[in-house]
């Protein structure tokens, strides 16, 4: 399944070569609160179809409106990009479904040859992050490395977006608990890998969208080249599978290295990572392990829930207070029981 950038792309792509207007937007730039954050795209043919988007709804319904009546040309009535703005006054911002006081800038670009979307899918494809720079005076664009998260600017002349490879999870162990791992992924916007030489377990694993992989984790993790957009997890509950992964791993770009396992069998591998394959502090610090938030799980859905959890946290930057790693929260959760043990047996007596 691809990630929604990668399919308002490609969508766009498809209507232009089946000869169809196409206008793609973009949100460049947000006041206040809004619905979708600078960055995000939509696509809107002759036909008033989408896909994407840049607000609740109430936005892309006006958009869709004027092109149904009067075609591309009336949000684009130069043929060139065009900047709109939504919500500035109170009653446009009810009007349009914005929050108070939000108001969000729209690039509007028709889509041709010189919109180079085939290059910049293909950019993607090989996991390039590529900045994209369209003249908005002529509709030119240039492309080039850039950073995967890099902020968009709007100027007078320019709009600067940046698109890379779409977030991938590697997955070592073909069992149940990476069945329901792999399903939440893929719907989360993830391509993903399982990994597993264990011929019993892939005979019967099989899921639409994943691609499974027969060779041992350390030849697979060398050949993939984990980047900065990619999570590995190791599931097999076997060092001499899941350590293999994990030594290459965690030397590698990845923004997010695990394992599933006791608290116990966890310190064990740290101890083996370190003493018999000489992986640093530094790169041991990076493990989860045991992998997940705590969520009190008990069944394989409910561990891939707290394993994914966990990994979207970190891809997005974000750990609250709340999100407490399942080696914390279990030690927590034990500790309110002896208390309240405790307790009991006190009054009891």
């Amino acid at each position: 399944m691809e990630d929604l950038d990668t399919l308002v792309l490609r969508t766009a792509l498809d209507w232009q070569t089946a000869g169809l207007p196409v206008v793609l937007v973009t949100v460049a730039r947000t006041w206040g609160s809004s619905p979708r954050p600078p960055g995000s795209l939509m696509a809107i043919n002759g036909r008033g179809e989408t896909a994407g988007s840049v607000s609740g709804g109430c936005i892309e319904d006006d958009l869709i409106v004027r092109i149904r009546k009067e075609g591309t040309q009336a949000v684009c009535a130069s043929g060139l990009p065009t900047v709109l703005r939504y919500g500035i006054s109170a009653d446009e911002a009810h009007r349009f479904g914005l929050p108070c006081g939000g108001t969000v800038e729209l690039v509007l670009e028709p889509v041709s040859a010189l919109s180079r979307l085939d290059e910049l899918l293909l950019a993607c494809e090989r996991r390039h992050s590529t900045e994209r720079v369209l003249d908005l005076q002529t509709g030119q664009v240039q492309l080039r490395a850039g950073r995967r998260d890099g902020v968009p600017r709007l100027d007078g002349k320019q709009l600067a977006t940046y698109l890379g490879p779409q977030a991938r999870l590697i997955v070592i162990g073909a069992g149940d608990l990476s069945r329901y791992l792999c399903q939440m992924a893929l719907s989360l916007g993830f391509e993903v890998v399982v990994c597993d030489p264990r011929e019993e377990y892939r005979a019967s694993w099989l899921l639409d969208g994943v691609t499974v992989s027969h060779e041992m984790p350390d030849d697979l993790v060398l050949q993939l080249q984990p980047d900065a957009r990619t999570a590995v997890v190791a599931l097999t509950h076997d060092p001499k599978l899941d350590d293999l992964a994990l030594i290459d791993a965690l030397q590698s770009e990845a923004f997010y290295v695990g394992a599933i396992g006791s608290r116990r069998n966890s310190e064990q591998r740290r101890d083996r990572l370190r003493t018999y394959f000489d992986i640093t502090e530094p790169a041991l610090q990076g493990l989860h392990g045991p992998a997940g938030m705590y969520i009190g799980s008990k069944t394989p859905a409910e561990i891939a829930l707290s394993i994914m959890a966990e990994i979207v946290a970190v891809k997005n930057g974000v750990l609250l207070p709340s999100a407490t790693p399942v080696v914390d929260g279990k030690s927590l959760y034990e500790s309110a029981g002896r208390q309240a043990s405790a307790a009991v047996s006190s009054c009891t007596v």
